[in-house]
């Protein structure tokens, strides 16, 4: 009988310790990441760089679940709708071209946001201030920047008459900065020839057709589907010595001519508070959405060289980063 005893008190202390054990078990947060690819990556990249320093480990705190969607908007929207209803805890969009169709897709799942163009003017949020909605993030200016990459180009080819840009006509991003382009070359009397594209293998003829002479500069403004292809872009005005102005640092790394923007793996590395805060409870609109200050602009003088072109002393002594 006491060994029938014995055995019945062991069975209810086990099954109580179940419980308590399964409570000691660290929460793993899910984050569904949403982004359109190519150097956006370096984004989710500061993000972990972000989150680690604010002490989660990835793996055992957090786990990003990524979908690339590669400039789809459809696709966004689809991934943003899966995440909510797998009851990730928060969505995290790496660019405006795939927060628009993110916020559009739900209804109560947390976004936590890196965009570069204002959130209030695409109606992400209601101010920098107070976001009063279920999205937040950082905001770091690149549409805005549009008309002074133009000035900057025309600085480094004084000379500069026609540039080309391509871009997916049904982007209100790409729509609002080649608006801006198009403000800042009639302003600088230089003519801004606008091509529009709806995948990447129009993208691909279209640049390959571009004839010697035809422009003096390729342009890029802010879509996703022609930032995905830089290194087309790169390789191809290579061998039609056409100079490059790009959106992102990492174009000219890998051999564009020159950028003016903020680091995008900084921007990931600063939002990191936001999805470690609200992880934790913090509401989105108890949040400021965050500036972004640190522009840089970045020169690559070996391209320069390989396309037999000089770039002006004044130009150069302005570069925050030069790649020889």
């Amino acid at each position: 009988m006491n060994k029938k005893i014995s055995a019945f008190l062991l069975a209810i202390i086990l099954l109580a310790a179940v419980p308590l054990a399964e409570a000691q078990q660290p929460k793993v947060y899910r984050v569904g990441v949403i982004t359109a690819g190519g150097a956006w990556y370096e984004t989710i990249d500061g993000l972990r760089v972000g989150l680690r320093e604010l002490g989660l480990e990835e793996g055992k705190q957090f786990i990003l679940i990524i979908r690339d969607t590669k400039g789809d908007v459809k696709a966004a929207e689809e991934a943003a709708r899966n995440f909510e209803q797998e009851k990730v805890n928060l969505i995290y969009t790496t660019q405006s071209s795939v927060t628009i169709p993110a916020k559009r897709a739900t209804a109560d799942i947390p976004i936590v946001f890196c965009v570069g163009t204002d959130p209030v003017v695409l109606g992400l949020v209601e101010s920098f201030a107070k976001p009063g909605g279920r999205l937040v993030g950082v905001y770091q200016p690149e549409t805005d920047l549009t008309a002074k990459r133009l000035e900057i180009l025309k600085e480094i080819l004084p000379k500069l008459r026609r540039v080309v840009t391509f871009y997916v006509p049904r982007n209100p991003v790409a729509i609002e900065s080649s608006k801006l382009a198009r403000e800042a070359a009639r302003l600088l009397g230089v003519e801004f020839i606008e091509r529009h594209i709806v995948s990447v293998e129009e993208l691909q003829a279209g640049i390959r057709a571009l004839r010697a002479g035809e422009v003096d500069a390729f342009f890029t403004v802010s879509d996703a589907l022609t930032s995905n292809q830089d290194q087309l872009v790169i390789d191809t005005a290579r061998v039609k010595r056409l100079p490059t102005m790009f959106t992102n640092q990492s174009s000219v790394i890998k051999g564009g001519l020159a950028s003016y923007s903020p680091s995008r793996h900084e921007v990931g590395r600063l939002s990191a508070k936001y999805v470690q805060r609200i992880l934790t409870g913090v509401k989105p609109q108890d949040l400021p959405v965050e500036q972004v200050h640190k522009i840089e602009l970045v020169i690559n003088l070996k391209t320069a060289k390989q396309i037999g072109l000089t770039i002006p002393p004044n130009v150069l002594a302005r570069a925050d980063k030069v790649i020889k």
